[in-house]
C-alpha cells in the first residue's frame, strides 16, 4: 500500500458519508412524511382520543334527554279476591252491578280477572334551568376532548419524527462503526506489513488488532441500536415496516429557524391545544357549578295516562285517563349543598391546574428552546471538529508509514477522529428533534412543518 491511498481512500469515503444526503434523498422509499400519516391513522393514541370524543358526544345527547318527555307502555294480568283490588277493578272495567253492593258481595268478592293496557307520560315543564346548564357543560366537554385530540395528534407528530431521526442517527451511527472498521483493519494491514519490512515491532500488530477488536465490538453494538430504534419507531407508528437500506431517508444536516424567547411563549399560550383544553374544562367545571346551584329552586313536572281495563282481552274494555302537574321544592337539601361544595372545590382545583400547566408550558418552552439554541450551534462546532480530526489522523499515517510517529500515535487519532464523527451526527441528530420539541412546546407542530425534517 503506497503512502498517499490510505488517506486518499478515507477522505474519499468521508466525502461520501456527507453528500449522501444530498444525492440519496431523492431515492428513498418511505419518507419521514409519510411515517407521520400512517402514526396519525394507526397509532393507538389517536384511537383513544377519538373514542374520548365518542364519549363525550353522547354525553352531550344524553343531556338533552330532560328536554323530551318520557312516554311509556304497559300491558298487564291480575287476578284475585281482595275486596279493594276487585271493587276497584269493577269500576275501571266499567262492569259494576247494582248487585256488587250486597254486603257478602263486597266481603267475599268472587276472584275476578283483568287485562290493563297503559300508556303513561311525564316531562319536566321547568327545572330552575339545571338542564341547560348540562347541556352547555356536556358541549364544553366535548370540545375539551376535541382540543385535547389536537394535541396528542401534536404528541405522535413528534413521537414519529423522534423516532425516525432515531433510526437514522442509529444507520450513521453504523456506518461510523463500520467506516471504524475499515480503518481499523488497515491499520492492522499497515502495521503487518511495517513489521514484515523490519521497521516496526510484532507489538504493533497486536496494538492494531486490539484496536480491530474493540471496533467490530462497536459495530455489533450499533447494528443492536439500530434494531432497537426501528422497533421504537414501528411502536410510534403503529404498524411493521420491512428494514431495509434504503427504507428510510438517511440523516442530513438540515437548517432550522426559531423566533425570540418571548415571541416562542407567547405563541404557546396562544396555541396550546392542552391549555385550551384545560381553559375549557375550568368553563366546564363553571357550569357544573351553576347546575349544582339551580337544584336548589323549584322544579315543575307535568304528568298524564290512559288505561284500558277488561276481565279479558277481547272484551269490551274501560277506560280512563288523568293529567296533573306538580311542583317539587327541597326543604333540607342537606346533600345538593355538599355536591354544591364538591362542584366549587371542583372549580378552584381547574383553575389551579390551569395556571399551573401555563407556568409549565413556559418552563417546557425555554428549555426546548435554549436546547436547540445549543444543538444548533453544536452542528458547526463538530462539523469543523471532525475535519480537523479527519486531517490530524491522515498526517500521522503519512508520518507512521514514513516511520516518524508511533502506532499508539495514529490509534490515538483515529480514535479522536471516529468520535468526532459520531459526535457530529449526534449534533445534527440532536437539532432536529430539538427543534421538533420546540415546536411542540410552543403547539404549532403539524404535518406541515415535517418537510422541515426531510
Amino acid at each position: 500500500m503506497s503512502s498517499t491511498t490510505f488517506p486518499k481512500l478515507r477522505l474519499v469515503s468521508l466525502l461520501m458519508m456527507l453528500v449522501v444526503p444530498l444525492g440519496h434523498a431523492q431515492q428513498t422509499k418511505f419518507t419521514i412524511q409519510q411515517a407521520v400519516e400512517i402514526g396519525l391513522e394507526k397509532n393507538p393514541a389517536k384511537k383513544l382520543a377519538v373514542a374520548d370524543i365518542a364519549m363525550t358526544e353522547a354525553t352531550r345527547k344524553q343531556s338533552l334527554s330532560p328536554f323530551l318527555p318520557q312516554i311509556s307502555f304497559a300491558e298487564a294480568f291480575t287476578r284475585g279476591n281482595d275486596p279493594v283490588y276487585v271493587f276497584g277493578t269493577k269500576l275501571r272495567q266499567q262492569n259494576f252491578q247494582a248487585s256488587d253492593f250486597a254486603l257478602n258481595t263486597l266481603n267475599r268478592p268472587t276472584p275476578i280477572n283483568n287485562f290493563k293496557m297503559s300508556f303513561d307520560g311525564r316531562w319536566t315543564a321547568f327545572d330552575s334551568l339545571r338542564t341547560q346548564f348540562e347541556r352547555k357543560r356536556a358541549s364544553l366537554l366535548k370540545d375539551s376532548a376535541s382540543a385535547a385530540e389536537g394535541r396528542t395528534d401534536q404528541e405522535i407528530i413528534y413521537a414519529v419524527v423522534s423516532k425516525y431521526e432515531s433510526v437514522m442517527i442509529a444507520a450513521r451511527e453504523v456506518e461510523v462503526a463500520q467506516h471504524a472498521v475499515e480503518t481499523a483493519q488497515a491499520l492492522q494491514t499497515l502495521s503487518r506489513n511495517r513489521v514484515d519490512n523490519g521497521l516496526a515491532v510484532e507489538a504493533d500488530v497486536l496494538s492494531a488488532q486490539v484496536n480491530l477488536a474493540t471496533r467490530q465490538q462497536e459495530l455489533i453494538r450499533a447494528r443492536g441500536m439500530h434494531s432497537t430504534a426501528w422497533i421504537e419507531l414501528e411502536a410510534a407508528m403503529g404498524v411493521s415496516l420491512p428494514q431495509g437500506a434504503d427504507t428510510l431517508e438517511p440523516l442530513g444536516e438540515h437548517m432550522f429557524s426559531a423566533s425570540q424567547l418571548a415571541d416562542e411563549v407567547a405563541q404557546a399560550l396562544k396555541n396550546r391545544a392542552d391549555l385550551r383544553s384545560l381553559a375549557i374544562q375550568s368553563s366546564s367545571q363553571q357550569m357544573a357549578v351553576k347546575s349544582a346551584k339551580s337544584e336548589f329552586g323549584p322544579r315543575v313536572d307535568v304528568f298524564g295516562s290512559w288505561q284500558t281495563d277488561g276481565e279479558t282481552i277481547a272484551a269490551t274494555s274501560g277506560n280512563n285517563w288523568i293529567a296533573g302537574a306538580e311542583i317539587r321544592i327541597d326543604l333540607v337539601p342537606f346533600e345538593k349543598r355538599t355536591r354544591l361544595q364538591q362542584e366549587k372545590a371542583g372549580l378552584m382545583r381547574a383553575q389551579a391546574g390551569e395556571e399551573s400547566a401555563r407556568s409549565m408550558v413556559r418552563v417546557e418552552v425555554s428549555r426546548a428552546y435554549y436546547d436547540h439554541q445549543s444543538a444548533s450551534q453544536m452542528v458547526g462546532v463538530s462539523r469543523t471538529a471532525m475535519a480537523q480530526a479527519a486531517e490530524s489522523l491522515r498526517i500521522l499515517e503519512n508520518r507512521y508509514e514514513a516511520g516518524l510517529a508511533t502506532l499508539t500515535d495514529v490509534l490515538r487519532a483515529e480514535d479522536a477522529d471516529r468520535q468526532s464523527q459520531a459526535a457530529y451526527w449526534r449534533a445534527v441528530y440532536r437539532s432536529a428533534v430539538s427543534y421538533a420539541s420546540l415546536r411542540l412546546a410552543t403547539g404549532t407542530l403539524n404535518q406541515d412543518q415535517v418537510v422541515n425534517f426531510q
